[in-house]
């Protein structure tokens, strides 16, 4: 049954077990295609690219290019994620990135090159910023630690109320002078809590509540999956274990909260 509510989405990964799990839910929920969005980073770690793109393509949801989708839409050499050079994630996207570079076909680059980089829709009479990472830079993070004057910058410079965002792999929600920065996690590899759960949003637009949910599925077999591809194993265990294999990428207070089960959460937008 159709109703009010919305769906938000960040990284599939390459991660089909989880995006195939998580259409089952919103189809459970009656969320149809038009109210789903999706922040980018379709493709990244694990074992299923082509398949992950051709799922995402054919439910019809609204979907903005990651880091990702522009390095292999651009044909570059590596992903784009703004890791440092050296770094234990930099080395192991030598792996997986140019795995997916040989699985996506030319159909789907093609279709990636139509994808905007951010997007806006009103919402429950509200103006929703739909974005990866920042504006002048897709790959930039922004975690909950990250200062507020930054993200209002993004809030101003979309003249937006609401702004969801991906990219930073960890789900949180924080709200200042009336406006809401959500980022609703991803769903290809879990958010460092130590769970094997991964983590969208829903908001119902007849009461005006969002909700950090979490998502339980198949991860045993996407981690099987990485393993059989020879895709970086570290990330194939961080499927199990719940827990990254570095937080090179995190600022001080994100890594002290690791192997800490995220709790979901509720507020009024």
């Amino acid at each position: 049954m159709e109703n009010n509510k919305y769906l938000f989405l960040g990284g599939t990964y390459s991660n089909l077990h989880a995006l195939q799990q998580i259409k089952v839910e919103a189809e459970q929920m009656g969320i149809t295609p038009d109210r789903i969005f999706h922040t980018g980073d379709v493709v990244g770690y694990c074992a299923f690219p082509e398949e992950t793109i051709n799922l995402v393509r054919s439910w019809g949801i609204n979907v903005i290019a990651g880091n990702v989708e522009v390095q292999l839409r651009e044909g570059a050499s590596d992903c784009g994620c703004n890791f440092e050079e050296g770094s234990r994630c930099a080395d192991f996207s030598t792996l997986w990135y140019p795995y997916a570079q040989t699985q996506v076909s030319q159909k789907n680059i093609d279709w990636m090159h139509a994808l905007p980089t951010h997007q806006i829709a009103d919402i429950a009479g509200k103006k929703w910023g739909f974005i990866h990472g920042g504006l002048d830079d897709i790959s930039q993070f922004f975690f909950a630690s990250t200062p507020w004057r930054e993200k209002r910058q993004i809030f101003d410079r979309l003249h937006a109320e609401v702004i969801v965002a991906g990219h930073c792999g960890l789900p949180f929600i924080e709200q200042k002078e009336a406006k809401t920065w959500i980022n609703p996690g991803v769903l290809g590899m879990p958010a460092n809590d130590g769970t094997q759960r991964v983590w969208y949003g829903v908001f119902d637009a007849d009461t005006d509540l969002f909700e950090l949910k979490s998502l339980n599925y198949d991860a045993k077999s996407a981690s099987e999956a990485m393993y059989h591809q020879q895709l970086p194993e570290q990330y194939a265990k961080t499927l199990v274990t719940g827990l990254w294999d570095n937080c090179e990428i995190l600022p001080a207070e994100e890594t002290a909260q690791q192997n800490s089960a995220l709790e979901e959460k509720r507020v009024l937008i």
